[in-house]
């Protein structure tokens, strides 16, 4: 019989298919004491184990690219630094060896016993990484019993369904889309978590929320979702699969309309030109960028030359991939934004502290580059000398005091004097700026514009420090607030702030690509956009189908709303 199970809409989209059930997994923990004759066989046994989850790590890796390599990269590099930590690795064959646990009761021990720790932190970010933690031992667990996952046996079986779990992880889901799964519906989780972002890149529908989903959904039911209202039909009508049919015609059509507008003007209803960026990592970013139309790149990654390696990259190979960047965009400019480590981005170069209590308010951005001025000066001299082949810009990550940018500038100036001296080219003029991700940056603003050339907002982390909740944290989902009114001032201050020094400002974050949000930025007077090359088409559709006039007239609701509803209300009054 029918049903529908509501849930929340994360990524847009309708998927028909049956029912993959995802149940927690249950670990059989052998608790039996270990004879001593039996030590050596279970050592090799658990290093067999946590050699193939490294395997399975390594593999995923390999198979991403682009936008995917940094996003679902990171969580994959943290889980690797997990599995290669002395501690953890030394603990357990120490508890094998001396303690004659097995090798499955190790695991549980270990993972208790980090699991506790994190527990017991203060900090909301460090408890949210004990997830981090489960996951590593779950894949070391199943590796145990088995020459391949669970869930990697599942998706080998079973292609083209639609998978009903708990959660998701971020690792896993580039691995679910490549393997034909058509939808996910989690019964957890928040829209705006990592999971949740890489499926709107991986233009996967997905449900979250769904809570009772595991507990009255079957395998092999047929279902039908929606991932941009949030509802579920279990055993859809012919009602129901009439309008699946006519989704499918839409989108058709919409996907051959929004080719059309690939080299296609961004502009208004009512005439006004806005400009599209796209944030690049890899080379195949660059190539989207160009083939979707894009006015340049607004934020281009530079730590992927970073990650995954011991040794730092040298002047020349940084060099090497800048000046290939410029080229690539053919005359647009390329903005480069200056090494952003620390938080959750995974380091094996030692850059970064090994035990920050708090690193999402630690030693990241400007703040670790400051830390190292000759590693920074080495990545600035590679920066401006790609700017002889093309027009660049240097911005500056996770910035929060007049200083740092005072320090950045001088120690750039530098840099190009030496250059010039040794008779390298580079440009006349090349831009500098900042990120406006923390309040303090935003505030202060006013009082650093004129060392600026340029803005960019980050809005992914604006939004964690002005509401004081990670993103990545599924139990603070409806803190993490785009929409939330001091959020949406401190992005106005910043856009007229540098309207009135004339500078530019553009938006990085998350929202840029997001349509939803599209008309509340240009209300808000956001005039260039940069996001990721995938959303591009369907942002400029977006915008040619606002007035920008009758935008603006409204924007004063919005910054006289003191609640998230009445921010609704706004936005519900600018949509008439």
């Amino acid at each position: 019989m029918r049903f529908i199970l509501q849930g929340h809409g994360a990524a847009r989209g309708m998927a028909l298919g049956r029912a993959r059930l995802v149940h927690p997994s249950k670990i059989v923990v052998d608790e039996r004491p270990l004879a001593h004759d039996e030590v050596e066989r279970e050592i090799r046994h658990l290093e067999n184990a946590l050699n193939l989850a490294r395997e399975e790590l390594t593999a995923m890796r390999d198979k991403l690219h682009g936008a995917l390599a940094r996003e679902v990269g990171e969580f994959l590099d943290a889980h690797g630094l997990i599995l290669e930590d002395p501690e953890l690795i030394t603990g357990l064959f120490d508890l094998i060896r001396h303690g004659k646990y097995r090798a499955s009761a190790a695991l549980k021990f270990q993972r208790d016993r980090l699991v506790a720790v994190f527990d017991s932190m203060d900090d909301p970010y460090m408890r949210s990484r004990r997830e981090d933690v489960d996951h590593v031992i779950g894949r070391v667990q199943e590796a145990l019993g088995r020459n391949t996952s669970a869930a990697e046996r599942q998706i080998a079986a079973r292609v083209g369904e639609i998978l009903i779990g708990d959660s998701v992880a971020p690792a896993d889901m580039a691995h679910l889309s490549e393997h034909g799964v058509l939808g996910i519906i989690t019964t957890g989780g928040s829209t705006l978590s990592h999971s949740a972002i890489l499926a709107r890149s991986l233009h996967v529908p997905m449900v979250v929320g769904a809570r009772d989903a595991l507990a009255s959904v079957h395998e092999d039911d047929l279902v039908l979702m929606d991932g941009e209202r949030g509802f579920v039909v279990v055993h859809p009508t012919a009602h129901d699969l009439a309008r699946y049919r006519q989704h499918q015609r839409d989108s058709a059509r919409e996907a051959r309309a929004l080719l059309r507008l690939k080299n296609a003007a961004t502009v208004t209803r009512d005439g006004a030109e806005i400009r599209l960026f796209a944030n690049a990592e890899m080379p195949a970013d660059v190539t989207n960028a160009r083939a979707w139309g894009a006015d340049g790149i607004g934020l281009y990654r530079t730590e992927f030359l970073f990650l995954q390696r011991k040794e730092l990259p040298s002047e020349d190979e940084q060099f090497t991939a800048y000046r290939d960047l410029v080229l690539g965009m053919g005359g647009l400019p390329s903005t480069l934004r200056t090494l952003d480590l620390g938080a959750d981005k995974a380091d094996s170069s030692g850059l970064t502290l090994d035990y920050e209590p708090n690193p999402a308010l630690g030693l990241r951005g400007v703040r670790l580059s400051l830390r190292y001025p000759q590693l920074f000066a080495t990545q600035l001299r590679a920066m401006l000398r790609a700017s002889a082949y093309g027009p660049i810009r240097i911005l500056v990550p996770m910035v929060s005091a007049f200083e740092e940018i005072v320090a950045v500038r001088t120690l750039l100036d530098r840099c190009a004097a030496e250059l010039r001296s040794e008779g390298v080219a580079i440009a006349d003029h090349f831009e500098f700026g900042a990120m406006i991700e923390v309040p303090a940056a935003a505030i202060m603003l006013p009082l650093m514009i004129n060392q600026l050339d340029f803005v960019a907002i980050g809005t992914n982390d604006l939004v964690q420090y002005t509401v004081a909740a990670d993103r990545g944290n599924d139990a603070l989902g409806t803190l993490y607030d785009p929409l939330h009114p001091a959020v949406l001032r401190l992005i106005r201050l910043t856009i007229v702030t540098g309207k009135r020094a004339r500078k530019p400002v553009s938006l990085c974050g998350e929202m840029a690509g997001d349509t939803r949000y599209t008309a509340l930025l240009l209300a808000l007077g956001l005039t260039d956009f940069s996001m990721h090359p995938g959303t591009l088409l369907e942002v400029r559709q977006s915008i040619a189908e606002c007035d920008l006039t009758s935008l603006r007239k409204k924007s004063v609701l919005l910054l006289r709303a003191r609640t998230r509803a009445e921010i609704d209300t706004a936005l519900a009054a600018m949509q008439e």
